[in-house]
């Protein structure tokens, strides 16, 4: 009916105006979407941050649940990847048992990414890619996930708040967000943009600006504004030339955070202190990645 294409027209002018996917971003992703699965190509670095990332979330899950399948222990959580990429993040999480929905808006990346799964049976039974923005998967799926990952996306996205929003009406209450970025400091600045880019080639020059850098302090005003508990702030450091990742207690550089979408009525479940630095030692010991 006419008036349901009015309907249809309004919400995507809307969309356009309020939305967390910046168009420059996706001309500088698309030209490297066929790269994600070399690792010693431009995205070594997100690979061997897996080492680190994935142990995080996996134990910080299994110490909030309590009980876990052996082998599989994140089976029966539901997890939604924000800007998945080619998918580095999504099939070690999938082996680990949980049900993964990938997005990105890039549609090459997707496609990478569903190739890529479709090597291995179990993944492609755990793992679905959809090549949509946040704000696309909002209205059908609201507190439809356990836990939402933002890994190396926050420092891309056009509208921080607006995606922090649309996280938070996906996530479940009680659910768990994660993420990863790189904290807006000089120091940032000189080993993120001008040594990681410029001199030592280790990610693609232009693949940062420092202007869109996202300190942990308006990260948790943000969150906090939108109904999260911060629970887990972390440094993180990347060694060049050995090619891996440490936890460190200073967030100067790169930083990973947990938080908690609060219970009903705005009330916040149970909390501990926040923990910053350091890494969180699990309530049980889970399998190796």
């Amino acid at each position: 009916t006419l008036l349901s294409l009015f309907r249809l027209a309004t919400k995507r002018l809307l969309s356009t105006f309020q939305s967390s996917v910046d168009s420059k971003e996706m001309r500088k992703f698309q030209l490297l979407a066929h790269k994600w699965w070399d690792e010693e190509g431009e995205y070594s670095a997100l690979h061997s941050m897996n080492d680190i990332r994935v142990p995080f979330i996996r134990d910080t899950l299994m110490s909030a649940s309590g009980s876990y399948q052996l082998g599989s222990p994140l089976s029966g959580i539901k997890i939604l990847d924000v800007g998945c990429g080619g998918g580095l993040l999504s099939e070690p999480l999938g082996r680990l048992g949980a049900s993964v929905t990938g997005i990105d808006p890039l549609e090459d990346n997707i496609r990478t990414a569903d190739r890529h799964k479709s090597f291995d049976p179990v993944l492609a039974e755990r793992i679905e890619y959809k090549s949509s923005s946040l704000e696309e998967l909002v209205e059908g799926s609201v507190e439809t996930f356990d836990v939402i990952i933002a890994s190396e996306v926050v420092e891309h996205v056009a509208d921080l708040e607006t995606f922090i929003r649309c996280c938070s009406q996906v996530l479940k209450p009680e659910g768990s967000l994660f993420i990863t970025t790189i904290n807006k400091t000089q120091l940032s600045y000189i080993l993120g943009i001008v040594v990681a880019e410029k001199i030592a080639g280790i990610v693609p020059e232009g693949t940062h600006e420092w202007e869109k850098f996202v300190p942990p302090e308006e990260l948790e005003r943000l969150l906090g504004a939108h109904g999260f508990s911060v629970r887990t702030v972390k440094g993180m450091l990347y060694n060049p030339l050995s090619g891996s990742w440490s936890w460190m207690e200073s967030t100067s550089i790169n930083y990973a955070l947990h938080a908690v979408k609060v219970g009903g009525q705005g009330q916040p479940g149970p909390t501990g202190p926040l923990e910053m630095g350091g890494e969180q030692r699990p309530a049980a010991a889970g399998t190796g990645v």
